[in-house]
């Protein structure tokens, strides 16, 4: 008897000390849910940042991670073990300690919560736009050529301006998101991460994401971060360093435009290539980066407008790399470069401020019509309404993708760590599933996963003080 008690009570002790060292682990960390977004604030250890986004993001990753799986597996023929075999195979070993570390409390603060995923499924996730549309391309072709064209989408609409160009004569930054529906709902995560080392980070991100991914971000230090893919993109080297970690790598140890180039071309795996818009409100400079894998090439200014729509720039890179047409302004990529070309050089130069920026990012003008629409050529995407689809890019008519949520900041927010989030349609229009099923059932596969898409108000996000 009274060495059951004893056994007894030393298991009442681990339970307690258990408890304890998770309270302590916890104890910075915090969640809100605001108009569709879910805010988290992230500090310490990249152990404890990790466990913390683990745990209180339990139930949101293990939905996107089956959202993932569900689409991934009927869009690309690899199942999620395909994907979780390559992050055992040329992707964990080329991540810092750092970020090996973070990643692996991300998978105990999951288990805490009863999910069962480990670092493998975490690495798969963070890295899923290089390796479906990157690699698994590449694989395709080396074992049938002509199999794995090179149609990689074109994610995101974005424009970055400083000096005559903006209200102020300062930094103004914009972006939305262009994914699929299925997993663009669950892109719906403000991050506001305090490490260690390095600069604290508020960005938008996927739960379970280390990066941000689609991308906008905002450092302490001043520097304004977004992107947009290159579409028709063909180009991955195994050997070389994700897009997540280098992603994340920039945000967290850059000091200037400078530092962030040569963190994103450094052991560049080519992997979601991009044009970024980089903006250090230090300097009040901004630039773009376009970066392949075998070129890139930077603009710089202190008194200009850069836009991105997934369009390439620099000649070398668009006849090595890409299968890029500039001159059919039929295409999504191009059809959005004549309308931010107007609406950010032209109309609203001078003009652009955070409700300029929010107009822009919702804009449903047609340039090539030069009239009002819902499809694949406006700012706002609705690929969902659009008749022929996306052939640029493989989708057919009526796909459910298109700009899933949208994000602003200027210089004076990014002075006190704030930015504004739109999730939703930019332009404040529902998906609504049963509907859009009704309609095209072609696409009923995906109403396991995708219900609906609500448009919610833009909303004001400050780092946590």
């Amino acid at each position: 008897m009274k060495q059951l008690l004893l056994l007894a009570f030393i298991a009442c002790l681990f339970s307690a000390c258990k408890q304890d060292k998770k309270e302590d682990r916890l104890a910075k960390a915090s969640r809100e849910d605001r108009n569709g977004w879910i805010y988290v604030h992230l500090e310490g250890s990249p152990s404890n940042i990790g466990y913390q986004h683990g745990y209180l993001l339990a139930n949101d990753i293990d939905t996107s991670i089956q959202a993932l799986n569900h689409l991934l597996t009927h869009e690309t023929r690899k199942d999620w073990n395909f994907y979780r075999q390559c992050a055992r195979n040329f992707l964990w070993g080329k991540l810092d300690r750092e970020y090996k570390d973070e990643i692996n409390g991300i998978v105990e603060g999951l288990q805490a919560q009863h999910k069962n995923y480990d670092s493998l499924d975490i690495t798969a996730l963070n890295a899923m736009e290089e390796l479906a549309y990157y690699y698994v391309p590449q694989l395709m072709d080396k074992e049938k050529p002509g199999s794995g064209d090179n149609k990689a989408p074109g994610n995101c609409s974005a424009f970055i301006a400083t000096g005559s160009y903006t209200k102020d004569g300062k930094i103004v930054i914009g972006h939305n998101n262009w994914t699929s529906y299925i997993t663009g709902q669950h892109w719906n995560v403000i991050a506001d991460i305090v490490p260690e080392r390095g600069n604290r980070i508020l960005m938008d991100c996927m739960p379970g994401f280390i990066h941000s991914g689609d991308d906008f971000l905002v450092t302490n230090n001043g520097l304004l971060i977004t992107e947009t893919t290159i579409t028709q993109f063909k180009g991955f080297d195994t050997t070389a360093v994700p897009e997540f970690a280098r992603a994340r790598k920039a945000a967290q140890y850059s000091n200037s435009i400078d530092d962030v180039i040569r963190h994103f071309t450094t052991d560049n795996n080519g992997g979601y290539a991009n044009d970024w818009l980089i903006g250090d409100t230090k300097t009040n400079e901004i630039a773009k980066l376009e970066l392949g894998l075998k070129n890139y090439r930077v603009w710089r200014s202190k008194d200009s407008a850069m836009i991105g729509s997934n369009f390439p720039s620099d000649e070398k890179l668009i006849k090595e790399e890409t299968t890029f047409n500039v001159k059919d302004n039929t295409t999504s990529p191009n059809a959005r470069k004549l309308r931010m070309e107007q609406l950010v050089l032209i109309d609203m130069k001078g003009k652009l401020d955070v409700e300029t920026g929010k107009q822009i990012e919702g804009d449903h003008v047609d340039a090539t019509k030069n009239s009002k629409a819902n499809n694949r050529c406006v700012v706002c995407g609705h690929i969902d309404e659009d008749i022929k689809g996306c052939p640029e890019w493989d989708l057919p008519a009526y796909y459910p993708m298109g700009a899933v949520q949208g994000k602003v900041t200027t210089a004076a927010l990014a002075s006190n760590m704030q930015l504004w989030a739109h999730m939703g349609h930019p332009c404040g229009e529902d998906f609504i599933g049963d509907k859009f099923y009704k309609a095209h059932p072609e696409f009923e596969w995906q109403s396991k996963y995708l219900k609906n898409m609500r448009s919610y108000p833009w909303t004001l996000f400050s780092a946590k003080k």
